[in-house]
């Protein structure tokens, strides 16, 4: 019989500033429930640490509020921050790096897509301990081959792509594709892209039995000859499976340490690993494509981006950060040229430094997420972003030309 292993993530997410809007709203109960699933999953592990292989991503807008002191000092009552995130550090927890604004890499321009990932190693380092991040979440899980380029170059070996986006170079059984790391190739570089089982990633997500899951997994991978890695991931914060305070009836009492006690018994069937540990062990020879998309959300299937790009207003959003994007570029290049002969450098550097950000923020994938809702506060962002290019160009001795 085949060996048969599972990877467990959860990612978690906040759009920024959202805890501090949350608090000051009506819904201080829900924002104290966010902050516990923060704060829980080390304590879960503990007693644990010898079976239990946890992957976590958490978003750039989340850990920029994690840093702040405000959203520290306003919460202090509810949780610790420094006390979870030094938790954190001292765990064996894989975690994977994602975007610093959390954007749908596929729908935002490719040039910013060095700036998204590097900016977040940066935070991630600093907040979550680790040197190097191994594998990549993309947010929204939206994933396309051109991203290959810039991920293998900051570092990383691995991605988590949704199952039905693997394009097969060959005919292959449904559960080679579903349960096997796979080679993917663009330009020249390469990553390892590794599939995440979307029904039992929507059953985890949800509330699931432990003898449930493991008579599942069982069934589909009996007819695996080969190393299968069984891997989920969804949320980890999001309804009462994971924010409920009555622990036991949730999703680390009820089901995930339970899976691990079977494990220990040796009744489980299958072992929990860590993906890198796995791609070390058995790495991949062969090569696939992925097809352009992102998970599907409550009302849409992900291949399109239909959640993000649907109505019109959101179609103007993008167009405008195309635009700001590249207007960025060309005030970039202009300061190259001719930053160092003007009379404030440090100022123009800084104004141009201070739009870019404001740009990237533009791009959360949150902004969009909402049919029409949430976009104006991408062209608020955005316009405050014209207005220092602007500054920044006349500076240079140019006029705003956009």
């Amino acid at each position: 019989m085949a060996e048969i292993y599972h990877a467990l993530g959860l990612h978690m997410h906040q759009p920024l500033g959202n805890l501090l809007a949350l608090h000051n709203s009506n819904e201080r109960w829900e924002a104290r429930q966010i902050l516990w699933c923060y704060d829980r999953p080390t304590r879960m592990l503990e007693g644990y640490e010898d079976v239990a292989r946890l992957h976590m991503g958490f978003s750039g807008t989340l850990l920029k509020q994690l840093e702040d002191d405000g959203v520290r000092q306003t919460f202090h009552d509810v949780v610790d921050v420094e006390d979870f995130l030094a938790r954190y550090r001292r765990s064996n927890i894989e975690f994977v790096g994602s975007g610093q604004f959390h954007p749908v890499y596929p729908l935002i321009p490719d040039t910013d897509w060095e700036a998204q990932t590097a900016w977040w190693i940066g935070l991630g380092r600093h907040l979550l301990g680790r040197e190097r991040f191994e594998g990549f979440w993309p947010p929204e899980m939206g994933f396309c081959m051109e991203m290959i380029p810039t991920l293998a170059r900051l570092g990383y070996k691995y991605a988590v792509v949704d199952c039905c986006y693997i394009k097969p170079k060959r005919p292959m059984r449904w559960e080679e594709i579903r349960y096997r790391p796979w080679r993917a190739r663009y330009d020249g570089a390469e990553i390892v892209v590794v599939p995440r089982d979307r029904e039992l990633s929507n059953a985890q997500l949800s509330g699931l039995d432990p003898g449930w899951f493991q008579h599942e997994v069982y069934h589909r991978t009996k007819s695996c000859d080969f190393p299968a890695l069984v891997t989920t991931w969804t949320d980890g914060e999001n309804g009462g499976w994971f924010r409920g305070t009555a622990v036991q009836g949730g999703f680390w009492g009820y089901f995930y340490r339970p899976l691990l006690d079977r494990y220990r018994a040796g009744t489980l069937g299958f072992a929990p690993i860590h993906i890198s540990e796995f791609i070390r062990r058995f790495p991949p020879t062969e090569e696939v494509d992925v097809h352009r998309g992102a998970w599907n959300t409550e009302h849409h299937w992900g291949g399109d981006f239909t959640q993000w790009t649907g109505s019109l207003l959101q179609k103007k959003g993008w167009d405008e950060i195309r635009n700001a994007s590249s207007y960025y570029q060309k005030v970039k290049r202009a300061f190259d040229e001719r930053g160092p002969a003007s009379s404030d450098p440090q100022e123009v550097r800084h104004l141009i430094t201070h739009a870019y950000d404001l740009i990237l923020s533009a791009e959360t994938s949150c902004h969009f997420y909402w049919g029409s809702r949430w976009v104006h506060r991408s062209f608020d962002e955005l316009e405050q972003a014209y207005f220092l290019l602007d500054t920044a160009m006349t500076k240079l001795g140019g006029g705003p030309d956009k």
